[in-house]
């Protein structure tokens, strides 16, 4: 069975090894694993790391993991932030990680193993804010690659793994509450839906049925002229005042109670409710049956202060108040059944929303509106946005041992023992829904505190978007084992598949006046109330507005098979080698919904049927071939501790182009605001991935991890700055020539009872990681600044230190937690402007834990003590401040 799909461990401790991938015990293979077994350590540090030695020790490649018990003593909320613990990874926009220096496109996200969709509108990959830790048992970051994973893999392998079947009856309930420093006044808000409490649009902001009637109706489009077309085919008479007056009315159908006001907000609230149980069948006690659900909810508000300058002129600012109410949820179910001890089926069932309701007023200024003159260029903005993920997924294991020859009577088949089949079925869809986006442009007089609303015909700009993504993946895996005196093997042969299919829709509308002296003075609710539209002399109009370029449809999927051989010989040195081959299709096409005339495909207007042609041969993208990979372990116990392992590993692996980059089509990042170009020439980026590690576990508990890794990348996918206007930001999607990567990773844990008694209760842990990376632009690049440059988004350092407290009682816990990350490339620069980068941001957290009864747990959390905020510099020149704040937060948990 793949390790990726095993069920993790629940450990009631600190994994400080966090290292391991889960297995039943010592010397026993992973395929032994029961998805409805759980162990649980009593003590809450010091024991969890020495029940995980052995298992580290086992794995065929480097592999990293946290457990759900280190994630709630060092106190973070979602899988993105948790990740940061790892040696070697780095959290970019709170929810994308680089893994050794290599962007979010270089890593690959499973859940239990399975391959499953994004609801994020421009990636394929999966944003980590999405998933609270509250599911989570344990996190596998996997840098080395073997044949069973995906060959797409460049910095490494991210496995959530859920929550798995208790030992016996579990219920807990939680209540949390909490505070942000910088969100503690006056929020901005507005008027929403009745059901925004559950993170769920009632209808309020959605697109009217009357307006998509009215675009089917109209052929796409909401002119005046095209509405008095259509309207004397049943009329003859009717005049371009009666299309006027229709638009109008159709106008009335957007939303307008969009007016921004202070309100004083809510404290954070969040709440979990766990309940399971194992039962035993028959009078053997051999069959087990067993269920876990768990149910989780949370919402915060938070307010966002930043500021933005232009690097070449200080008369450019843009200042931001934006205030986000968030609601996450999450729904768990899983169910176990073991047969016996060579037969196991487990299920999992996950849903989760996750919600973001953004209102934000920004206050622009430049050499005809300076900061000094009192007057800013207002934009007034709204954005909901609701994103679910849904998956069912349902395992097995299989092993023709005793109890199943006993079972069939097939003693003749005893030579086969051993003879493993394993399988995994997979079934997910992933949503994001933005019923409505509005952004309003104006200009505010701070002397007078009056705000006029501009008066053009797009001076308020509305937008719908839809995405849907679904997944099916399945997979198996046929395994042997062999042993003699001396050798012990394993030959492993299985398959992969997954088909992913996208679809992506944007409607863009704007309403504005034209040729009216009209006052548009006042809330934004007045001057767009029905009274003013309905006026003709406000002039007042809808129409469609952009290209409408932005939607899109792909499908991709995979079908790989792979081998695999592990032998070790005399417990000192085991070879793994293992093959594998994926044929890989990709078709990606941009589309225009409201193209009413002729093939929606978006194609030049002036090519004809040979450039719809030209635009769906493009749009295929194919790419087959076999990928290696070998790891060496050697084995030396009592060297410089009491168990000592040298790892040494090599693979080949890709990273294919996204969905949308093939596209010969621009499209609005919704992340970074920039136009991005696709580019249907850019070809899979090709790794050589070079990695040794040593690890020393020591019999109380201590670890120390060296790794080096080199990586050489033919062909990176990287974006580079291009031409744009002077207020705006485009990229490009291009294989730049070459890049690598060299770095080394320090990783320890280290109990302090040896130096003094008074010491006994304290740990510490921490990792380094050192980066050197460099890559070439080549002559693709459009004028880059600088040919040769680091990676986007990679550190030179990265660094985690903890302090740990347990009390010899066992009433008291605390963590002391520090993370910080060297500064980064965030923006490369082109024609000699300077590139921008992020600067370090130290992160000291804290968390403590009172356990007054063995049934209650008191937490209380600090988040960023130093209270540091984000930075970018351009030249040493500060361009971009945003203000993060202190989060404090309280919770109590009941567990039975």
């Amino acid at each position: 069975m793949k390790k990726a799909l095993m069920p993790a461990f629940t450990l009631s401790a600190l994994s400080i090894a966090v290292q391991a991938v889960a297995q039943d015990g010592p010397g026993m293979e992973p395929v032994k694993i029961k998805p409805v077994e759980e162990v649980v350590v009593v003590g809450r540090l010091k024991s969890g790391a020495e029940n995980l030695v052995m298992e580290r020790l086992e794995q065929e490649v480097a592999v990293d993991i946290i457990g759900s018990e280190f994630i709630g003593r060092v106190g973070d909320s979602t899988v993105g932030a948790a990740l940061r613990r790892v040696p070697g990874v780095t959290l970019v926009n709170g929810k994308y990680v680089f893994v050794r220096g290599l962007g979010e496109r270089y890593s690959s996200t499973l859940l239990n193993g399975a391959y499953v969709p994004s609801p994020d509108l421009s990636r394929s990959v999966i944003p980590l804010d999405i998933f609270p830790t509250s599911i989570v048992q344990s996190l596998s970051v996997q840098k080395v690659h073997s044949s069973d994973m995906p060959a797409a893999f460049g910095g490494g392998s991210v496995d959530i793994r859920t929550k798995g079947i208790p030992t016996d009856f579990v219920f807990n309930v939680e209540l949390g509450t909490g505070l942000n420093t910088e969100s503690d006044g006056d929020f901005l808000s507005y008027k929403g839906g009745g059901t925004d409490i559950r993170g769920e649009d009632d209808g309020t902001r959605a697109l009217s049925g009357n307006l998509l009637r009215a675009l089917n109706t109209y052929g796409g489009s909401l002119d005046r002229s095209d509405i008095l077309e259509v309207m004397r085919q049943t009329n003859p008479n009717a005049t371009l005042a009666d299309a006027e007056a229709a638009n109008r009315e159709l106008a009335t159908e957007l939303y307008r109670n969009i007016n921004t006001y202070e309100v004083d907000g809510d404290p954070d609230f969040s709440g979990e409710v766990n309940l399971g149980n194992r039962f035993y069948l028959g009078d053997a006690e051999e069959t087990e049956l067993g269920f876990l659900t768990g149910f989780s909810y949370d919402r915060q508000w938070r307010n966002e202060k930043s500021v933005a300058r232009a690097v070449n002129d200080d008369t450019i600012a843009d200042y931001k108040n934006e205030t986000t109410q968030n609601v996450s949820m999450a729904f768990n179910l899983g169910f176990g059944l073991r047969l016996n001890e060579d037969h196991s089926i487990d299920t999992t069932s996950l849903f989760l929303r996750n919600t973001d309701d953004k209102v934000s007023i920004t206050d622009r200024y430049d050499n005809e509106r300076p900061e000094s003159g009192g007057v800013s260029n207002r934009l007034y903005r709204i954005r909901y946005e609701q994103r679910e993920l849904e998956v069912h997924q349902i395992r097995g294991t299989h092993k023709l041992g005793e109890y199943t020859r006993e079972m069939l009577d097939l003693d003749w088949l005893e030579f086969a023992d051993g003879l493993g089949f394993d399988w995994y079925y997979s079934d997910s869809s992933s949503t994001t829904e933005i019923p409505n986006e509005v952004a309003v442009g104006a200009s505010t007089n701070f002397a007078t505190n009056t705000t006029t609303v501009n008066r053009n015909s797009s001076s308020a700009d509305y937008r719908f978007t839809d995405l849907e993504d679904e997944v099916e993946s399945y997979g198996w895996e046929l395994s042997m084992p062999f042993s003699t005196m001396d050798w012990t093997a394993k030959l492993s042969t299985g398959m992969d598949y997954w088909q992913k299919s996208r679809v992506y829709r944007q409607t863009q509308l704007s309403l504005g006046t034209v040729d009216t002296d009209a006052d548009l003075v006042g809330p934004l609710d007045k001057v767009y109330s029905d009274s003013n539209i309905l006026n003709p002399d406000y002039g007042y109009q809808i129409a469609v507005a952009g290209s409408n370029s932005e939607s899109y449809i792909a499908v991709n999927k995979v079908d790989a098979y792979y081998s695999k051989v592990d032998v070790t010989w005399l417990d000192t040195w085991r070879v793994v080698a293992g093959l594998r081959w994926e044929d890989y299709q990709q078709v990606g096409l941009t589309w225009d919904p409201l193209d009413f005339d002729g093939i929606p495909i978006v194609t030049s207007e002036s090519g004809g049927q040979q450039a719809i042609a030209d635009e769906l041969n493009d749009a295929v993208f194919t790419d087959d071939d076999m990928y290696t990979s070998v790891a060496l372990t050697y084995m030396q116990p009592g060297f410089l501790a009491e168990d000592f392992q040298l790892r040494f590993g090599f693979s080949e692996t890709t990273v294919r182009p996204d969905l949308r980059e093939i596209a010969d089509a621009s499209y609005v990042d919704p992340i970074t605001g920039a136009l991005v170009f696709g580019n249907p020439d850019v070809v899979p980026s090709q790794f050589k991935n070079y990695d040794v590690r040593a690890e020393w576990f020591f019999s109380n508990g201590d670890n120390l991890t060296v790794s080096l890794f080199y990586k050489d990348i033919t062909d990176p996918i990287e974006q580079f700055q291009a031409a744009a206007g002077d207020t705006n930001t485009a990229v490009e999607i291009i294989n730049a020539e070459s890049a690598e990567i060299t770095g080394i990773e320090v990783e320890f844990m280290k109990t302090l009872g040896e130096f003094s008694d008074a010491l006994q209760s304290f740990f510490v842990q921490g990792n380094l990681t050192l980066l050197d990376t460099e890559l070439v632009a080549g002559n693709k690049a459009d004028a880059p600044t600088n040919p040769k440059r680091d990676l986007v988004g990679a550190s030179d350092y990265a660094a985690n230190f903890i302090i740990g407290y347990d009390s010899p009682n066992e009433m008291h816990a605390a963590t002391l937690s520090y993370n910080v990350f060297g500064e980064r490339l965030y923006f490369a620069g082109r024609n000699g402007e300077p590139d921008a980068y992020e600067q370090p941001f130290h992160s000291l957290d804290m968390t403590y834990s009172y356990y007054p009864t063995e049934n209650i747990i008191v937490k209380l959390k600090v988040i960023n003590i130093l209270d540091q905020g984000l930075e970018i510099e351009r030249e040493g020149k500060l361009t971009y401040e945003e203000e993060v704040g202190r989060t404090l937060s309280a919770s109590i948990q009941y567990q039975f």
